[in-house]
């Protein structure tokens, strides 16, 4: 059975920085894409970024490119997410998600396997 914990979120002042873990367990991740999401409140879930397990290939959302980046540790079966110069309009509660694909995706629905979510709050 996957499972997806997620780790690292706290309270920040806006320029801070702070990284978010993903240990992924049950499965062989060689395979799949994972995913970093966000969910403010009163909105719906949103892509941040994501990573080809495989290849390393990443993409991310035009609100965070430039300030945050994801990779992995292939070893540990763990993806991060580094986040710098954060903003009041990054808190949200962020989660971690896995996709049986080669292929990367910012749909949602397109991921299976989903963390807890951890909350990330950036005050002004």
């Amino acid at each position: 059975q996957v499972q997806l914990v997620e780790s690292g979120g706290g309270l920040v002042q806006a320029g801070g920085s702070l990284r978010l873990s993903c240990a992924a367990s049950g499965r062989t991740f060689s395979n799949y894409v994972m995913g970093w999401f966000r969910q403010a409140p009163g909105k719906e879930r949103e892509f941040v970024a994501h990573i080809s397990w495989r290849d390393g290939n990443t993409y991310y959302a035009d609100s965070v490119k430039g300030r945050f980046t994801i990779s992995r540790d292939n070893a540990k079966n763990t993806v991060y997410l580094q986040m710098n110069s954060l903003k009041p309009e990054d808190t949200a509660v962020y989660y971690c998600a896995a996709r049986r694909s080669t292929v990367l995706s910012i749909e949602r629905y397109e991921y299976t396997y989903w963390g807890q979510g951890t909350q990330v709050t950036v005050s002004s």
